[in-house]
């Protein structure tokens, strides 16, 4: 599936258990549309991130859903290396009765497996999403050192690499789109397709997939 680009603040936010008002919000940084509606509120946006359409699908669809969903974000930050004001998500969705966070795992350890290779390993750590519980990130053994992490500059010395963030759906989301949170359960995860690119092709600056330099893009 593919959604707006420009979304309204209703999807973007309120829809995902994040209200007016609520601190959550500061951990996205918002380029709003100047756009005022009759009760005087600036509610449209550049979206921040694919995850209203999660929203968007459930409340046109009944389980059970399998979605993916790419597309483009935006948010008001300075570029590096390593950050883009623009730059791309893939969502997924999975709606249905019985889903455990052991079908959220299992997935995703799939997923990593075939993208770096049979031999990873993976790690989940609690984070915090107001639209998943719980959230988690997930990360992989570094490829690069072996996880070993001694002077290694992919990890940090860390070991490990972070590549996306995921949780099982708020039953406050689910409620908002009209199914029962005690009949229905889901999964969600967001990566950015542009940093396991980075990382599997040794990329060193996300500035390079959008500078229209040929030499770069003819080597994919």
């Amino acid at each position: 599936m593919e959604g707006p680009e420009v979304e309204w603040d209703h999807y973007n936010f309120e829809m995902l258990n994040i209200p007016k008002g609520h601190p959550a919000r500061d951990m996205w940084n918002t380029l709003w549309v100047d756009y005022q509606n009759e009760a005087g509120e600036q509610p449209m946006l550049l979206r921040t991130h694919t995850s209203p359409m999660q929203a968007r699908v459930m409340e046109n669809s009944k389980p059970p859903i399998r979605v993916v969903v790419p597309g483009k974000c935006y948010r008001y930050e300075a570029t590096d290396a390593t950050h883009e004001w623009h730059f791309y998500q893939v969502e997924g969705l999975a709606v249905d009765e019985g889903i455990t966070f052991a079908d959220l795992k299992g997935t995703l350890y799939a997923f990593a497996r075939r993208m770096f290779g049979e031999d990873r390993k993976v790690r989940f750590r609690c984070d915090y999403f107001p639209f998943v519980e719980p959230g988690v990130d997930m990360s992989i053994d570094c490829f690069a050192c072996d996880g070993e992490g001694s002077g290694c500059r992919i990890c940090r010395d860390s070991g490990w690499i972070e590549i996306m963030g995921a949780g099982m759906v708020h039953p406050k989301v689910l409620a908002g789109v009209g199914y029962d949170p005690e009949k229905y359960t889901g999964f969600a995860f967001g990566l950015g397709p542009e940093r396991i690119a980075m990382l599997k092709y040794g990329i060193d600056d996300i500035r390079l997939f959008y500078a229209n330099d040929l030499r770069f893009l003819r080597q994919f």
